[in-house]
């Protein structure tokens, strides 16, 4: 039965996919060309490749194929995942401009057949011209459809373009300043360098790495907190990916917690590789450090293999006077850190939506896309994370590493 359902679902998002690709094809290829040209034929080639590349990229990335493989179908097919998205959204924009622009050429062809009507003959003896023709229906519909289709095509490839270009180029730094009441004056100040959703991968690889640590180091913070999602694949095809995290420096150390892509990826052997790194695991666990406690979640998908989120062994024993900063990948988990007496918790896993209007989606599953937020006596701070995944694009949503710097409320 739940092969029936599978089986279902998938037939489903196909048909859901080649209808939008049709359309797509329609306002763009067909109803721009004449025939079966050279034109027709190339554009009908693309969105007929397109998203084959991109079912492909999803299918070995997802089916741990050879990592050469997923490298080569990745960027092809994760990048027609977001052009498909903006041609979508700008053929769709595109529908209520067309009939604008052809009420203006009507308008146009009409007033100029009046002119020419009404003008007189320059000479008593030289033969009348006949008034030039208007443009002829169909003519004019192609010369609509070529103009809304071509701003729609370079609209959507400038968007991606430049959206890649920003995710490329390497995370900002963000400055957030935390007030908590219980913080000591003594810890005034302290800084926190947080950073999610790295997602080094087929795509995102040891160059990006090196641009993250360069990012982080330059802040020269206190602390350095990488907060789940820092990989999509393995150990064996991503561990010389990850080896400049190594370089990461901070005084009072560096620490990291599950994200649900771990879990996807090998999440123990990710555990050991990240402690080889020189980097801190908290695995439902606390430690002290001068002026507050550090906790740290397991990412909710760690339930699929007993290896889920526990709030009580991380936090349940701890002395409740001091201020307490908690890791845990998912906004999600602020109900729990709430009732748990947490003063600040710092997440990602939203990347702010990535791909807008993908906020919108992100909103209606957690309760902070970005920024930070008060629940009760507890902040909230999500970052939008330092890479992206699936297509390495991000529109409306730049990556970000943040610098959260604790206050007391004392000093």
């Amino acid at each position: 039965m739940a092969i029936v359902v599978i089986a279902l679902v998938a037939l489903i998002a196909v048909a859901v996919l080649g209808g939008l690709h049709w359309y797509v094809w329609r306002r763009l290829v067909r109803d721009t060309t004449r025939a079966w040209g050279p034109a027709r034929v190339t554009g009908t080639a693309v969105l007929v490749a397109g998203p084959v590349l991109m079912i492909a990229a999803l299918a070995t990335e997802r089916g741990g194929a050879p990592f050469w493989l997923q490298q080569i179908l990745g960027w092809p097919g994760f990048l027609w995942m977001a052009l498909a998205i903006y041609l979508l959204l700008a053929v769709l924009a595109g529908e209520v401009l067309r009939p604008l622009l052809r009420r203006l050429l009507e308008r146009r062809g009409r007033a100029g057949t009046a002119v020419g009507a009404h003008e007189a003959p320059a000479s008593a003896t030289a033969p009348a011209e006949a008034p030039e023709a208007p443009q002829s229906a169909p003519s004019r519909r192609l010369f609509v459809s070529r103009v809304v289709g071509g701003a729609a095509a370079a609209a959507a490839v400038g968007t991606v373009g430049y959206g890649t270009y920003g995710v490329l180029r390497g995370p900002s730094v963000k400055r957030v300043t935390v007030p908590l009441a219980k913080l000591p004056r003594s810890a005034h100040g302290f800084r926190i360098a947080v950073v999610s959703d790295i997602h080094l991968g087929p795509l995102l690889g040891r160059g990006f790495a090196q641009k993250v640590v360069d990012t982080i180091n330059a802040t020269q913070p206190d602390l350095i907190a990488v907060v789940g999602d820092l990989v999509d694949g393995s150990v064996k095809n991503l561990g010389p990916a990850a080896a400049p995290l190594a370089g990461l420096k901070a005084r009072y150390g560096k620490f990291f917690v599950t994200g649900n892509h771990e879990y996807f990826s090998g999440a123990q052997q990710w555990l050991e590789e990240v402690r080889t790194l020189g980097i801190h695991t908290l695995e439902n666990a606390r430690t002290e450090l001068a002026g507050f406690d550090l906790a740290g979640v397991n990412d909710l998908q760690g339930e699929s293999e007993g290896q889920g989120p526990d709030f009580g062994k991380a936090l349940g024993d701890r002395d409740a006077t001091r201020a307490c900063v908690l890791l845990a990948h998912q906004p999600v988990q602020i109900h729990e850190a709430v009732k748990h007496d947490v003063d600040l918790q710092l997440s990602g896993h939203t990347h702010g939506g990535q791909l807008w209007p993908g906020n919108f989606v992100a909103a209606a599953a957690n309760p902070t896309v970005a920024g930070l937020e008060r629940y009760g006596d507890t902040e909230l701070y999500v970052s939008r994370g330092a890479g992206a995944w699936g297509p390495p694009t991000r529109v409306g949503a730049p990556s970000d590493i943040t610098v959260v710097e604790l206050a007391s409320k004392q000093a």
